[in-house]
């Protein structure tokens, strides 16, 4: 009898993630709401260090890229870790 209580149990539960699983299955605009943080997430503190860059090397004297590559390719990192960040929780 008490096996029965314990697979009865089991079974239910299994049969109350599947009923959760179904309602809270991804629409397509929650997808590409999430798709679109993603990008987001990644462009902005790129595009931020692209213009960053290019007003401190509008600074200098002569012709440079110093700056702007630099925090481009930080801003590239920082995006990167954005998503991560982002997708793992």
């Amino acid at each position: 009898m008490n096996q029965r209580n314990e697979l009865r149990q089991q079974v239910e539960r299994q049969a109350q993630r599947m009923r959760k699983a179904e309602r809270e299955r991804p629409t397509l605009i929650g997808q590409t709401v999430f798709v679109g943080t993603l990008g987001l997430l990644l462009v902005l503190p790129v595009v931020g260090g692209a213009y960053l860059g290019l007003w401190l090397d509008g600074l200098a004297q002569g012709y440079s890229l110093r700056w702007t590559l630099s925090l481009i390719i930080l801003g590239v990192m920082v995006g990167a870790v954005n998503v991560y960040l982002f997708i793992r929780e």
